[in-house]
């Protein structure tokens, strides 16, 4: 299956030059947060694929405008074709209108989803705003990640972590990072990825 990801800034490639054969093969859209509701709506019909999204600590204006014909899994456990998926938007900071959280709280959401998380064994894919805490995330207080994702990733193992609020451009930050059993990818702009042929480790959980 063909996953494209999207975060933080709206693709030229995408928004001004669209080609409808690069995306023939995409079966599902994930957006990491901070872009811009009418963008996500464009790619959810343009693609014909179901588009699932985090929210950012920009995306204050869902609240009012939602993405039309997109799906939030923000604080949920959802399974799409076999596939276990956690959702958890905002990033570090200390207003949660704003989509913004400190340490404690994250950890509370966490924990709202444990009891779903463990009653299906698990989850393959952890969706995120922010990074983890550690990988790929920058050390000023609302770019660093959280240490709760770091450990959800310790003990389940999932395939796949996406996240994006780090901007690739920030510097030398890497697209792709191997965590130990988990490949994380940082949604930055766009990325399409296989989710079974791009996964680099066998997962455990």
């Amino acid at each position: 299956m063909k996953i494209l990801l999207v975060s933080d800034i709206e693709s030229p490639r995408i928004w001004d030059r669209f080609n409808p054969n690069e995306y023939k093969d995409v079966e599902l859209i994930i957006s990491c947060g901070d872009l811009k509701a009418e963008y996500l709506s464009f790619l959810v019909t343009m693609i014909k694929a179901p588009l699932f999204y985090v929210n950012g600590n920009h995306d204050i204006g869902y609240l009012k405008n939602p993405p039309e014909g997109c799906t939030p899994i923000d604080d949920k456990f959802v399974k799409y074709k076999g596939m276990r998926i956690v959702g958890l938007g905002g990033s570090k900071g200390t207003n949660p209108k704003a989509f913004e959280y400190t340490d404690d709280e994250m950890h509370k959401r966490v924990r709202k989803l444990m009891p779903q998380i463990r009653w299906n064994k698990g989850f393959d894919i952890l969706v995120t705003h922010a990074a983890a805490y550690g990988i790929n995330d920058q050390k000023d207080f609302c770019h660093e990640g959280f240490k709760v994702f770091n450990t959800l990733l310790d003990k389940y193992s999932p395939r796949y972590f996406f996240h994006g609020h780090i901007h690739l451009n920030y510097g030398r930050i890497p697209r792709i990072v191997q965590y130990k059993n988990t490949t994380a990818i940082n949604a930055y702009e766009r990325y399409i990825l296989d989710y079974e042929s791009d996964y680099k480790v066998q997962a455990t959980n």
